[in-house]
């Protein structure tokens, strides 16, 4: 059964090929929002779309229903769905020709979106805005480049292909992954930088992105000490300050995921998601321990903000586009 209910802050893994009464438990919660897909939720064309099909059916409006998908490595789906080249190659033809490259890049885009958006599903979280200075063990070749312009560029023109596939999108990993070697999935990366030298090099995307109107951005558990000493997840500083205030952004800030260890400075899943809305995040991750999210669906006491469900709509469904004042 159809249950009415607004879309909520969080956005949760599910466990399998097919949602379990556990799982339907889970995605019915008033906190709930939105369902994030990975390999283990992949079998082929047919059993994706019944699946994406049985979580659309649950609530009204529908949840939000997400994936990584943004090539290389990092592309959930792969039987069956266009195999996706990483985003460096992007960016080595973009130094031999430029317009071939953005050219490309909206190709890829649209493919993504196309693919996607015929099994029902809302989002892809790409493009990646991180740079490549050629030390970070997990954006690597999922860069575009080097140079933020080239960067702007591509992620611009891929953008527009989602778009013309009816597909939103979600810059990450802001403020900017690709200058620190840890990965932020197993230690708490620590970029040293002062903000005149971030803002110089890795804000150029994303400032150029949130003036594109781009529909979400993604928030990197990265503590940037001259700035903040918290991850900018939980920095009011990065999220509110920058971001919505100097950047212009009034898109959707989803948080990475909290069961990562560069999270894990805040304490259990319910405090951590608590540091990232009140730094303002409007959606926390919570993509693979089921049993940590039930303890925050139990526990969590958030205020959702008053623009959620605008900026949840402008994703939902291929909205596609910058999301009205």
């Amino acid at each position: 059964m159809t249950v009415p209910m607004v879309r909520g802050p969080a956005m949760i893994g599910s466990e399998g090929l097919e949602l379990s009464a556990a799982d339907r438990e889970r995605l019915r919660h008033p906190l709930v929002g939105g369902v994030i897909l990975f390999s283990r939720n992949y079998a082929d064309r047919v059993q994706l779309s019944a699946l994406v099909a049985s979580i659309r059916a649950l609530r009204d409006p529908p949840l939000v229903v997400a994936v990584d998908h943004e090539g290389g490595h990092v592309q959930r789906f792969r039987e069956g769905f266009a195999e996706i080249a990483p985003m460096r190659l992007l960016g080595e033809l973009w130094d031999r020709d430029i317009v071939a490259a953005a050219r490309e890049a909206t190709r890829i885009g649209w493919t993504i979106g196309a693919e996607l958006r015929a099994h029902g599903i809302d989002l892809s979280f790409t493009p990646v805005l991180d740079l490549d200075y050629g030390a970070s063990t997990v954006i690597g070749d999922r860069a575009f480049h080097r140079n933020p312009n080239a960067v702007a560029h591509l992620a611009a023109a891929l953008r527009r292909g989602l778009a013309a596939a009816g597909m939103a999108a979600c810059g990450k990993h802001y403020p900017g992954h690709g200058f620190v070697a840890a990965d932020s999935h197993t230690d708490i990366p620590v970029d040293p930088r002062s903000l005149a030298e971030i803002a110089a090099e890795d804000l150029v995307p994303f400032a150029a992105l949130a003036r594109d109107g781009i529909e979400s951005m993604m928030v990197a558990h990265v503590v940037y000490p001259a700035v903040d000493d918290v991850p900018a997840g939980y920095s009011p500083r990065w999220c509110r300050d920058i971001l919505r205030h100097r950047l212009g952004f009034d898109g959707l800030v989803f948080s990475d995921d909290l069961g990562m260890a560069g999270a894990a400075t805040a304490g259990d899943l319910v405090a951590r998601a608590s540091a990232a809305a009140a730094a303002g995040c409007d959606v926390i991750l919570a993509c693979n321990e089921m049993a940590a999210a039930d303890d925050l669906l139990s526990r969590w006491q958030p205020v959702p903000g008053a623009d959620l469900a605008r900026r949840w709509a402008c994703i939902a469904g291929g909205q596609g586009g910058p999301c009205p004042a």
